[in-house]
């Protein structure tokens, strides 16, 4: 059987292991497919490594897994898809086999980035079993619409399929064999990992929904931890769970943390997951401490009850000064990821939300300005009503020719008027444990794209999610 080989382009830095290609590969290996992985992230030459892997391959297809569309970030606005085209764009003058796109950031609007990239197949959802199935019938072009989920060309337009997502009995445990995560954990600091998929919440400007479902998916504790037994073997003792929130449902989290306390690696590993600040109780928050949790990444968006259910939130400020207290009682370090700037904002409710973390003093809080709108969500719904998005004065970006929102936009409510940025650098006042997505000082700034000083911490030892090293950096400085 010939081989396919999946290709990650994506080059940010500090790396991020590609856990979806990693989960990709072991999945077809079990189905019989041949599998390289071909690595660009710390290539310096991807041009060089394209030739010199395609001098003597024979292959049946190429697999292009897109994690990110842009970096998210209203002050830097990076846009990665036009350094995806140039990497897409050489490899057609090596080869003409057939190129299948997939991956989160794809996912999100994918229509439109195969236009864009001119490409003629590609794979919306979870890839595991329709990567598979259209492996089985490459070519055979009549066979294409029993793939689930497969985007193809037909005539002069692209069809989608209806998606399915995989059952966590059907992907197993992962070999964790064929990306190499030592290195990730070396220059990454840490290697991340699934304990489930999908999220059935409904805030109006995620899209995490439309890649991994709305139903809830919970994997066997026994393969989570197997899994990991596989990376510590492989020297890797840091992990990122990328679950969306690791306590939904809660009882499943409490049986990951019983089966890692049960194996006894609580003490051999560090780990660190996003949760929701409800449900979480003290006695998760102990099981997730003895389990080897060393930080959780609580997005609570706001301090102002009226915005956060205006976000599409099901928590209030009760339950944001509640986890915090758990936090502190069990002594487990925790960060609270704020997004201000959206519907209805106002200078009067940036102050409340600052306020109540100054109160609540997490380990960190980092704070984004500016949310990036993705065609299809609830944001994106209320924009269009608004009317063309080059005459809403709430939009930053690229307004004009971007109704389909492909290129970065973001919502930054008009109310808050000019120098918003230096208004929350005053009520902030120099506290260290605030970082600001794309601010000024480099050890405040935690957009992780292309992080030199995370780079250099990491390259010197520091280990853990990416905000965790950044309050160690400020801690370690005399």
């Amino acid at each position: 059987m010939k081989r396919i080989v999946l290709i990650n382009p994506n080059q940010m830095k500090p790396a991020v292991c590609p856990i979806a290609l990693d989960y990709l590969a072991s999945f077809l290996h079990k189905k019989g497919h041949r599998v390289d992985i071909l690595d660009l992230c710390f290539s310096p030459d991807y041009q060089k490594d394209i030739d010199s892997y395609f001098e003597e391959k024979e292959l049946q297809a190429i697999g292009i897994s897109l994690r990110n569309t842009d970096d998210s970030c209203y002050s830097s606005r990076n846009f990665f898809l036009p350094r995806f085209k140039e990497i897409i764009n050489y490899l057609r003058l090596k080869t003409d086999i057939p190129i299948i796109l997939g991956g989160a950031g794809f996912s999100i609007m994918p229509e439109r980035i195969m236009e864009y990239l001119g490409v003629s197949l590609g794979i919306w959802g979870e890839g595991e079993a329709a990567l598979s199935a259209l492996l089985d019938c490459l070519g055979d072009e009549g066979k294409y619409a029993e793939v689930p989920g497969l985007i193809y060309r037909r005539g002069e337009r692209l069809v989608r399929n209806p998606g399915r997502f995989i059952r966590p009995e059907e992907l197993g445990f992962s070999e964790r064999l064929l990306v190499d995560n030592p290195r990730y954990f070396r220059e990454g600091g840490m290697v991340a990992l699934e304990t489930k998929r999908g999220c059935n919440k409904a805030c109006i400007y995620c899209v995490d929904p439309r890649g991994k479902g709305t139903k809830v998916r919970v994997r066997s504790p026994r393969h989570v931890i197997e899994e990991i037994e596989r990376l510590i073997d492989q020297g890797v003792n840091y992990f990122h769970l990328g679950d969306s929130e690791f306590n939904l449902p809660k009882s499943h989290a409490e049986e990951v943390c019983r089966e890692i306390i049960r194996r006894g690696l609580g003490e051999k590993i560090h780990w660190y997951t996003y949760a929701s600040p409800h449900p979480f109780s003290q006695g998760l928050a102990f099981l997730m401490k003895k389990a080897g949790c060393a930080g959780i990444d609580f997005g609570v968006d706001s301090g102002n009850d009226q915005l956060l259910k205006r976000l599409g939130r099901d928590f209030t400020k009760h339950e944001i000064r509640a986890t915090a207290q758990i936090c502190h009682q069990v002594k487990i370090a925790f960060m609270y990821d704020l997004l201000l700037g959206g519907p209805d904002e106002t200078r009067e409710t940036i102050k409340e939300t600052i306020e109540l973390m100054q109160e609540v003093q997490p380990t960190c809080v980092g704070i984004s300005l500016g949310i990036r709108i993705y065609p299809g969500t609830r944001l994106a719904d209320l924009v269009l009503r608004e009317g063309p998005p080059e005459r809403n004065q709430n939009l930053k970006g690229k307004t004009r020719g971007n109704r389909n929102f492909f290129e970065p936009i973001f919502y930054l409510s008009n109310g808050l008027g000019e120098g918003i940025e230096d208004f929350i650098e005053g009520l902030i006042g120099g506290d260290p444990s605030f970082f600001l997505l794309g601010g000024k000082k480099q050890e405040g700034n935690y957009n992780y794209n292309e992080n030199v000083l995370l780079v250099k911490a990491i390259k010197a030892g520091y280990r853990g999610a990416f905000w965790h090293i950044l309050r160690k950096i400020i801690d370690d400085q005399p």
